[in-house]
């Protein structure tokens, strides 16, 4: 009679996880600026921002580039090009994702070993 009990309350609350897991995730909502010119000058920003960094710096320097000839060659590209390039780099994380989807694998194999114990059922390594 307990063990129904107990594997009704993890059933509930597995389903309740698995659907609050698998919602979408945050969505970003940004101004459109008012003038090109001030969006050039902020993507720049971005861009000199991300080549101060010191990996950023350092995989420079190894293909043969320094931070100052970079920013050269992004003066050369146009409007949308900068924009799109520096939209891109807002976006990337180092690692992104990868906790996340780690905590829910751990819960997951958590979750199935303490049903299979609970159950009665027996977990053999080898």
């Amino acid at each position: 009679m307990e063990n129904k009990v107990i594997i009704k309350v993890l059933s509930v609350w597995l389903a309740f996880t698995t659907l609050t897991f698998s919602l979408p995730g945050q969505g970003w909502a940004m101004f459109i600026p008012s003038s090109a010119s001030d969006s050039r000058t902020a993507d720049l920003a971005t861009i000199q921002r991300t080549l101060e960094s010191s990996i950023v710096k350092q995989r420079l320097m190894d293909i043969g580039l320094s931070s100052e000839e970079a920013m050269e060659r992004m003066n050369g590209l146009s409007d949308e090009q900068i924009h799109q390039f520096a939209s891109r780099l807002d976006s990337l994380q180092a690692g992104a994702g990868i906790v996340d989807a780690l905590v829910i694998v751990l819960l997951g194999v958590v979750i199935v070993v303490g049903v299979l114990e609970l159950t009665g059922h027996s977990i053999i390594i080898r």
